[in-house]
């Protein structure tokens, strides 16, 4: 499996104070690997480092300690830059500008060629009207207009890798659905897309692989399934039977008159064969697995491993 992101060890330490004499960590020890063609979620309360790792992902600041490559490049290698596509969580664009003199302009600092070709692609890629792109001025635009501007002039290069910060915050629920809908044309197009988020529903609906940052630390990575679907456990609804004996496998049980619901952590074949026997009645049997926002609290209620 190809690599498109691979660090080891990093950590950020900031000085402060009037005399520069206190410091503070907002990375610790930070190691990662994304596979290339995957969409990856880093997640986090405010204040976790997530903007810290990305700025350093991206060559805009150093690491204190550790390093890394990014697409095969040492981190900040120009040639890496190239491949790179960013959308900044607060972007400030010139909005005397209409958008699609931005994504002209954009397209020049990068010496994209065939730019009206690559214009009118991108437009169609985020929803974005060629009348709005090319008569309103960007300070007309809505936030979620802005967003989509700002993802097509972080495509505007063709990058293998793009870099999105935060790019559903402050979107209505539409809103929200568009730029879902943007990245997950993205994944299909087989790009590796990198992003920051807090909105836990958004990122378990289009992520194959998350991490979790709290305090500087990431305190879980891996694939969701992996993370999610570690126990099998199973929402079980019936009515009947010993209700002794249905309490020595069930947890969280619920009764209704005759009728009761619970969750299983084993196999359901032992269980079925002993409600049968007690002349119970399963009406159903599903599988319930943790959600993306219960796991994220458990490991941020957990804390930073020592």
């Amino acid at each position: 499996m190809d690599i498109a992101i691979n660090v080891q060890n990093l950590t950020k330490t900031y000085r402060k104070g009037f005399w520069l004499n206190e410091t503070v960590s907002s990375l610790v020890n930070c190691s990662l690997e994304v596979p290339t063609g995957v969409t990856f979620g880093l997640l986090g309360p405010n204040g976790a480092g997530k903007t810290t790792l990305l700025k350093i992902l991206l060559g805009i600041i150093r690491p204190s300690q550790g390093s890394g490559t990014v697409l095969g490049f040492p981190l900040g290698e120009r040639l890496a830059k190239e491949q790179i596509g960013y959308l900044p969580e607060n972007a400030y664009y010139y909005d005397y500008l209409t958008g699609w003199e931005l994504l002209e302009f954009m397209g020049s600092l990068l010496g994209v060629k065939e730019r009206t070709k690559r214009i009118d692609e991108l437009l169609d890629l985020v929803g974005l009207s060629q009348s709005a792109a090319r008569k309103k001025k960007l300070k007309e635009y809505s936030k979620g207009m802005v967003q989509r501007i700002g993802i097509a002039q972080a495509l505007i290069n063709d990058p293998q890798l793009v870099f999105l910060d935060e790019p559903m915050s402050g979107l209505d629920p539409l809103g929200r659905y568009q730029i879902r809908e943007i990245i997950q044309g993205l994944h299909k197009q087989g790009k590796t897309v990198f992003f920051n988020s807090h909105i836990l529903s958004d990122a378990e609906a289009i992520c194959d692989y998350v991490g979790i940052l709290n305090h500087g630390h990431l305190v879980a990575i891996g694939a969701l399934q992996d993370l999610l679907g570690v126990e099998e456990t199973y929402h079980v609804r019936g009515r009947g039977g010993n209700p002794d004996r249905i309490g020595q496998f069930l947890t969280n049980l619920e009764w209704h008159g005759d009728s009761w619901q619970g969750l299983l952590s084993q196999p359901p074949a032992e269980f079925c064969h002993t409600i049968a026997a007690d002349q119970g009645t399963i009406v159903s049997i599903t599988m319930a697995r943790q959600n993306l926002e219960e796991f994220f609290i458990q490991k941020i209620r957990e804390g930073i491993p020592q």
